[in-house]
């Protein structure tokens, strides 16, 4: 069936007995495999004492298959793009950094890319392990240790525990790999790092080992990706103690910095794909044809750096300096219906979308605007519908609205090795759902809900 007749037709017309019965099956489902969240509070109690399900669609939303594949295929070459940006320290710090970089008007990505440079100053270099995931579903490379720890560096009062706990049991069980969450809090009191060994060592009670200390293997960051999960100073030199241990962080700093939005921008400017990709004097075998970056580019949207001159690539420092309004803020001004702006952010809450462009670019001071891009809306196709169930509010009753569905494709990376080799694997994918009239996204801030797809050969 063509997918143009699919969506007219979608969601199925149901009975209320029927979307009730469906509720009980989807929601109970939920509560059977984890996807639970802890209720809304002002703070959340030590050991918790009751969890709401996760909100969900109750239909699968109908998706091209054709270009379905064409998504898991390129996260291959996603996965080898960002290993080289996150090893490219002179291509960070001309983009990121805090001399003609984003750092230069973006206190929080200054902080870290000059822990960053302190760190590479004193000769410490992190081997980078990257898996990309989300906190619904991760994928885990066990390590050749005989007795691997791995600490997860946790948000304060995080809604999510349920989840954390059953991939921690699954690392416990399935691979022998003993995990231990903590806060930046936490670790500033646990952690050390042996000076001459790099060791990364968190202490503990005897009661909880022996030694009255574990060694640790890997840090992934549940946290750390804004300003306002660095609470006070010590939480970024605790930032920078794990960075400086042989421990593996996942992110490393590096490769937080190459996951920038302003990256992403550079990208989409001539020749920079070519010279991450396609120079085989650089990476040797590991490149790609011309047909290859050009399919990579087809899931690119058009973006422009807010201080840029009409060329779209060099700054306007005419513009910058007199305090005038350059090229590229009468540009997105111009098309601001059309537009989403946004910051060296992760997480949902921080863009700027149509209407509440013009007064924000009103309000934006001239030597911030390198620190934002303006980027093209995706546009939805018209006429798809779900079933949305949420808990935690007065009524459970699934509502019927139209929506835009996101598809994420999973993968991981291993790389930092002499010979610069990249292993990296797709490893999976996440559809989140959102109404249509709703610009932000994001399950666990309230945005979206989870769902699954239904593929259609168009």
């Amino acid at each position: 069936m063509a997918l143009e007749s699919i969506l007219s037709q979608w969601p199925p017309k149901l009975s209320d007995i029927q979307i009730n019965e469906l509720t009980l099956l989807a929601t109970s489902y939920a509560f059977a495999n984890g996807l639970l969240y802890l209720p809304p509070a002002e703070r959340q109690p030590s050991i918790p004492e009751s969890a709401i399900h996760a909100p969900l669609a109750l239909f699968p939303s109908p998706f091209p298959r054709n270009l379905f594949e064409q998504a898991k295929r390129l996260q291959h070459i996603y996965n080898v793009l960002y290993a080289r940006i996150a090893q490219d320290e002179e291509f960070l710090d001309r983009i990121m950094g805090t001399e003609n970089g984003v750092g230069k008007v973006d206190e929080f990505i200054g902080q870290l890319w000059t822990g960053w440079k302190q760190l590479r100053d004193e000769g410490l270099v992190q081997v980078v392990h990257t898996f990309r995931c989300s906190a619904w579903r991760a994928q885990c490379v066990r390590s050749a240790t005989p007795r691997v720890q791995i600490t997860r560096k946790v948000r304060l009062g995080s809604v999510l525990p349920f989840i954390l706990q059953a991939l921690l049991i699954t690392l416990e069980s399935s691979y022998g790999i003993h995990a231990i969450r903590q806060t930046f809090d936490e670790l500033s009191k646990s952690a050390t790092v042996d000076p001459t060994t790099r060791v990364l060592r968190i202490s503990c009670s005897p009661d909880i080992h022996p030694e009255g200390f574990v060694e640790i293997s890997t840090v992934y960051f549940r946290a750390g990706y804004a300003p306002t999960e660095y609470l006070t100073p010590q939480h970024y030199q605790t930032r920078f103690l794990l960075e400086r241990s042989k421990a593996i962080n996942c992110p490393s700093i590096a490769l937080q910095l190459a996951g920038g939005k302003k990256i992403q921008q550079v990208l989409t400017q001539p020749g920079v794909l070519e010279s991450f990709l396609s120079d085989g004097q650089r990476w040797g075998t590991g490149v790609y044809d011309a047909q290859a970056l050009d399919e990579l580019r087809s899931s690119f949207m058009g973006m422009w750096s807010l201080d840029v001159g009409a060329d779209l690539l060099t700054p306007d420092h005419d513009a910058l300096t007199s305090g005038k309004e350059g090229f590229g803020v009468s540009k997105a001004r111009e098309l601001a219906h059309s537009l989403v702006l946004k910051p060296q952010r992760e997480g949902g809450g921080n863009n700027v979308y149509k209407e509440s462009i013009p007064p924000f670019l009103d309000s934006l001071p001239p030597e911030e605007r390198q620190a934002w891009i303006a980027m093209e809306l995706i546009v939805p196709p018209n006429g798809t519908g779900n079933y949305l169930v949420r808990a935690g509010g007065a009524s459970q009753t699934p509502f019927r609205v139209d929506v835009v569905s996101e598809l994420g494709i999973f993968g991981w990376a291993l790389f930092g090795d002499k010979d610069g080799g990249v292993r990296e694997k797709e490893a999976g994918w996440l559809v989140r759902t959102k109404g249509k009239d709703s610009d932000e996204g994001g399950v666990a801030t309230g945005f979206s809900v989870l769902d699954s797809v239904l593929l259609v050969d168009e």
